[in-house]
């Protein structure tokens, strides 16, 4: 007489079991078929987003501008420090540190004045750092990696 009454209920948690293994094998079949997007951690976001624009040419006893425009794909806002380094001594604001908080909603500009009376080559320094008082209540992050970046450029003197 047992044995009559546990087969219903064999039957009845037989087909649960067979149901229970459609869902989880759709659920398993939706997931590597890309429809969840938390295995996607290839996007590897840039700290810094260069646009450089430093004229070529200029005459003996010229001003030129130097323009350095940043932005980030990062999330958090970071402490931006550039400058210009070069060998040859400088009119103008040429070795003046200029530091910045940079934050993904806005790009920032850096501008350098300076008179060139030779042909002078140049590294235009930037660096994430940490530093107080520069971003809205201290919060700003620093890369493990690639906190400091630096190109070299040439201004010819006719």
């Amino acid at each position: 007489m047992t044995l009559l009454l546990w087969c219903p209920v064999f039957s009845t948690m037989h087909s649960l079991l067979r149901r229970f293994s459609a869902a989880t094998l759709f659920l398993v079949l939706c997931l590597q078929l890309g429809i969840n997007k938390a295995e996607d951690s290839t996007i590897i976001r840039k700290s810094l987003k260069f646009f450089l624009d430093v004229p070529k040419s200029a005459a003996a006893g010229e001003e030129i501008t130097v323009k350095l425009g940043l932005e980030t794909e990062y999330y958090e806002c970071l402490v931006v420090k550039a400058y210009l380094v070069s060998p040859i001594p400088m009119d103008g604001s040429f070795s003046y540190n200029q530091t910045r908080c940079l934050c993904n909603d806005y790009g920032i500009t850096f501008y350098w004045d300076f008179t060139v009376h030779q042909t002078v080559k140049f590294a235009i320094v930037v660096e994430i750092i940490k530093e107080r008082n520069i971003c809205p209540n201290d919060v700003a992050v620093v890369p493990i990696s690639g906190d400091r970046f630096h190109t070299y450029r040439t201004v010819f003197v006719s």
